[in-house]
């Protein structure tokens, strides 16, 4: 009987050992951070800081303090779309998230009771009012063409600094990124009106400088031209005096050695010309006519005067074989 007794206080025994060391053990998973809570009171130490828990296997006195696990990850508040007001005092609709986490926990319980869904509303605020401010400050096409970035490290910095800044949830702001930043389609339209007047500004601009551009260049070249054309006009000027210098002086040496052979080849040229038309009829007096004498002096045939075989006259005063018309009929004359 009394072996009995002892052997079930012996099992009472170990029961309450096994329930006080239930009670007395904690583990803190992976990714997870615990704090203690003694009637109710965050467990500080010495220095009065907040006894954390890091993963693994803890010690606590039973029935008197309390553990409370928060996750230590990263967190993403997202799906966040508000309607912002310019310095231009114009409506942009701006849709961003957040990466923050937990670096106080004895201050994130105490102010959101360790419950992270009310931390992403007051988070979400403080965001807000933020990016309502960086906002307020920029233009429109600032926002949208190249001060994102910026405008997204000036949220982050002051999320993270302040009085009234995320520290005093005990979190930390890692990120803010804005996702989209759409216009109303009243604000829209008038935006792009802007852009597209500015961009046929620049375009009016390339195409005055491309005028100007091209006026110079045809200018230049109008210039270029009528300096060549000068000068090849001063240059046949030069070659058609030597040549006429040449030609004077063939034509006086050739009138200095025989007179009558000189003027009856310039008839022959004269007659060229002007009896070209092989259907001309002539109106003159022989008798009185001297410039068709070689036509109608029988005498030049008869006459026994020889011309001097010693001159010498140049081919180009003859006339070429090409040129040479047939000896016309004698024109019909009549007498008046």
């Amino acid at each position: 009987m009394q072996r009995e007794h002892k052997i079930v206080a012996g099992f009472i025994a170990l029961v309450v050992i096994l329930f006080l060391l239930f009670n007395s053990v904690f583990v803190v998973n992976e990714g997870t951070r615990a704090i203690k809570l003694r009637f109710n009171k965050v467990v500080r130490d010495g220095d009065g800081q907040v006894v954390v828990y890091q993963p693994g296997l803890h010690f606590k006195p039973p029935f008197i303090d309390n553990v409370i696990s928060l996750d230590a990850r990263l967190q993403t508040l997202d799906d966040t779309t508000d309607r912002f007001l310019t310095v231009e005092k114009k409506d942009v609709l701006i849709e961003s998230y957040v990466k923050w986490k937990v670096v106080d926990f004895g201050r994130f319980y105490t102010t959101t009771g360790g419950i992270y869904s009310r931390a992403s509303d007051l988070l979400r605020r403080k965001i807000n009012d933020r990016l309502r401010s960086e906002v307020g400050s920029q233009t429109i096409s600032d926002i949208v063409s190249g001060q994102r970035s910026e405008l997204m490290s000036q949220a982050k910095e002051s999320l993270n600094t302040g009085e009234d800044g995320a520290s005093t949830f005990g979190i930390e702001v890692i990120d803010v990124r804005v996702v989209k930043i759409e216009l109303p389609t009243e604000v829209a339209d008038s935006i792009y009106q802007r852009m597209r007047a500015e961009r046929m500004a620049v375009a009016g601009e390339h195409r005055a400088q491309g005028q100007e551009q091209a006026q110079i260049i045809m200018s230049q070249t109008d210039r270029n031209v009528t300096v060549i054309l000068s000068e090849a006009n001063l240059e046949a000027a030069k070659i058609r005096a030597q040549a006429d210098a040449q030609a004077n002086a063939i034509y006086n040496q050739t009138y200095s050695k025989n007179f009558e052979l000189f003027n009856f080849l310039k008839n022959m040229e004269a007659y060229k010309v002007s009896l070209a038309n092989n259907n001309s009829v002539l109106l003159i007096n022989p008798e009185k006519d001297s410039f068709y004498q070689y036509l109608f002096n029988n005498s030049i045939s008869q006459t026994t005067t020889r011309p001097n075989t010693n001159v010498t006259v140049p081919a180009s005063a003859l006339p070429s074989k090409e040129n040479q018309v047939s000896e016309p009929t004698a024109p019909q004359v009549t007498n008046p």
